[in-house]
Order: C-alpha cells, then sequence, then structure tokens
C-alpha cells in the first residue's frame, strides 16, 4: 500500500515551525482542539488538553527567541490508509530532548493532529 506522505509531512513541518517560534497560534492550526497530551511524570500517567498546552506555549520563551539550537526531524510516518497517520518525531527545547508520537487524521477541513504522546530527557 502506497500512501503519499506529503500532506502529512507539511503538518509535521507545521508542527515543528510552531515549537520552535512557540507559536501557540501556529500549533492550534495543526492540533484538533479535542486533541491531548500525555506523558509519564514520576511513574504517573500526565493529560493535558490541547487549549491548556496551547496557554502555557504562549506565555514561555521560544527557543528561536533564546536563539537555542533546532534540531528536528521524522523518525517515522506509518499510514494505514488515506485518513490516518501515526508518526514518531524527534525535537528539542533544550534542556530537553523530545520523542513525539503523532496520531494524525485526515478530517474535512484536512490532516489535524489528534493525539500525541511524548518522552523527554534532560540534558545539560
Amino acid at each position: 500500500m502506497s500512501h503519499d506522505r506529503s500532506t502529512v509531512e507539511a503538518v509535521v513541518q507545521h508542527y515543528f515551525d510552531a515549537l520552535y517560534e512557540g507559536d501557540a497560534s501556529k500549533l492550534g492550526e495543526v492540533f484538533h482542539p479535542s486533541a491531548d497530551l500525555r506523558w509519564v511524570e514520576k511513574g504517573a500517567l500526565q493529560v493535558l488538553t490541547v487549549p491548556d498546552w496551547l496557554d502555557r506555549v504562549s506565555k514561555r520563551p521560544s527557543g528561536k527567541a533564546e536563539g537555542k539550537t533546532r534540531e528536528d526531524f521524522i523518525v517515522t510516518i506509518d499510514r494505514s490508509d488515506d485518513s490516518t497517520a501515526f508518526i514518531k518525531v524527534r525535537c528539542q527545547l533544550p534542556p530537553r530532548y523530545f520523542t513525539d508520537y503523532l496520531v494524525a487524521m485526515k478530517l474535512a477541513d484536512g490532516w489535524k493532529i489528534v493525539s500525541k504522546s511524548y518522552r523527554y530527557d534532560l540534558r545539560e
């Protein structure tokens, strides 16, 4: 089964750009409003809604504004059909280095990230 990756890659690139720029509005363009973020902290599952996350993003300094090194890339895209994708990416906001697992779906208004689970390492 062969699927065009370019539309999914464009959404992910938009995500990377918005993260680095700290642009909550731009992030909101690629996330479905009902999406949430999930991670484990001290052995417990944490869940944050996209609106709450975007509020946090808007209040923190961006990697770009702080002149931090940008490194982000797609590790893999797994497409099961023309409307569902599982995307593993790596990105950073030093001192945090993330591995994100994104689920994207093609909706009436285009591709949207509907779920984000992640982990990160702290590095000096």
